[in-house]
């Protein structure tokens, strides 16, 4: 709209259309002041007409489009890793002595069976000898009793013993049966404690401390040695639960370490999730042709790698179209916004639509849901 000088329009108007010598009348001035005010709403409407184009329509969006199986990715995970003893024992002393001797000393290597600590094994040997002879008179006792039972069996028969009596020889013999039966028992147990009086490697592995000094007395629960066992190691690393389900599904896990890869197995997943961290323990073992041998040391430190198999969407062909994340595909000319659950801001989403789905990947920030696009 165009602005108007009213006192100056209205001048000219009284000038041009006064006479000359003619005095400014009051109707004169009211005339002219009707046509300044009316001019405006006689020349704006047309200076609108020619400004205002005849139609509007609304042009179609250009992007770019890719199909989805060209734009996924297959992520690798990556997490701090270690091998691991399947067993990683404390030996400790399980009878009360003095240590005569030890075998193996630190960093040496033991095999299942072998001789570790030898603790004074003479009061355990006495305790044999007692248990041996207390057995020896129990048996002598019950093998009287067993003969006397039968004699009185005979006599029974002949009618010059009495059937109270022969239920008497009976209770004797049970009695003396059980005697028998404690007496072993016991000698079992002093064995027991002898054999205890010597320590032995429950399995083959490697010396990690020894704690055993000769002349020591010890006391059962009191530590001799640490052993770590050497075959059958495992990989143990700690994994945030999301990440869970896609290790379960890797095919290629591998542990790296001084340059070198090793192929892994997923053996089990921890139960629980640790409190500080929020993360779970995973073991993986070596592939089946290092399972007996651990083809890097016990302790060593490296990575944990794998491929998700499952797709994944890369984060700058996210968007945001109200409380939703997630993309947009082509639809027969036609935008449309396909959200994905779960999906986070600056992180790849996994995606389960069709390979052959056409993906916008250029110009998806303009784009609204039905917006044609060519």
């Amino acid at each position: 709209m165009r602005l108007i000088d009213v006192q100056r329009q209205t001048t000219w108007l009284v000038r041009r259309g006064r006479p000359p010598g003619a005095s400014r009348s009051p109707a004169m001035l009211i005339a002219a002041l009707v046509v300044v005010l009316l001019l405006p709403l006689t020349v704006t409407p047309r200076a609108n007409a020619q400004s205002m184009p005849a139609t509007t329509k609304a042009a179609a969006v250009i992007i770019e489009t890719a199909a989805l199986s060209e734009v996924v990715i297959h992520p690798q995970r990556e997490l701090a890793a270690s091998v691991m003893a399947r067993n990683e024992s404390k030996l400790s002393a399980e009878v009360s002595g003095v240590v005569l001797r030890w075998t193996a000393e630190a960093g040496s290597t033991v095999k299942k069976g072998e001789v570790l600590v030898v603790i004074d094994p003479v009061d355990f040997r006495l305790a044999v000898a007692q248990a041996q002879a207390a057995l020896d008179a129990s048996l002598a006792r019950l093998r009287q009793a067993e003969q006397q039972l039968k004699r009185s069996q005979a006599l029974v028969a002949q009618g010059y013993f009495s059937q109270e009596a022969l239920i008497q020889r009976e209770t004797e013999v049970a009695l003396m049966r059980s005697e028998r039966a404690s007496q072993q028992a016991q000698l079992a147990v002093a064995q027991r404690q002898l054999a205890k009086a010597t320590l032995r490697a429950p399995f083959a592995g490697s010396v990690m401390e020894r704690l055993a000094q000769t002349g020591e007395a010890v006391v059962p629960g009191t530590v001799l040695y640490v052993i770590a066992e050497t075959g059958a190691a495992e990989v143990s690393a700690n994994i945030a639960p999301a990440d869970v389900a896609g290790l379960r599904r890797a095919s290629d896990p591998v542990f790296a370490t001084r340059g070198q890869s090793y192929p892994l197995r997923l053996l089990r997943v921890g139960g629980t999730v640790s409190a500080p961290a929020r993360t779970q323990e995973v073991r993986l073992g070596f592939a089946a042709g290092a399972a007996a041998k651990p083809p890097v040391p016990v302790g060593s430190d490296g990575r944990l790698l794998w491929s998700d198999p499952q797709p994944y969407l890369p984060a700058p062909l996210l968007v945001r179209r109200g409380d939703a994340i997630g993309v947009f595909v082509e639809q027969d000319k036609v935008a449309r916004f396909v959200a994905l659950p779960g999906a986070q801001e600056g992180r790849a989403t996994a995606v389960a639509l069709p390979a052959q789905t056409r993906v916008v990947v250029r110009g998806q920030a303009t784009l609204q849901d039905g917006t044609a696009i060519k």
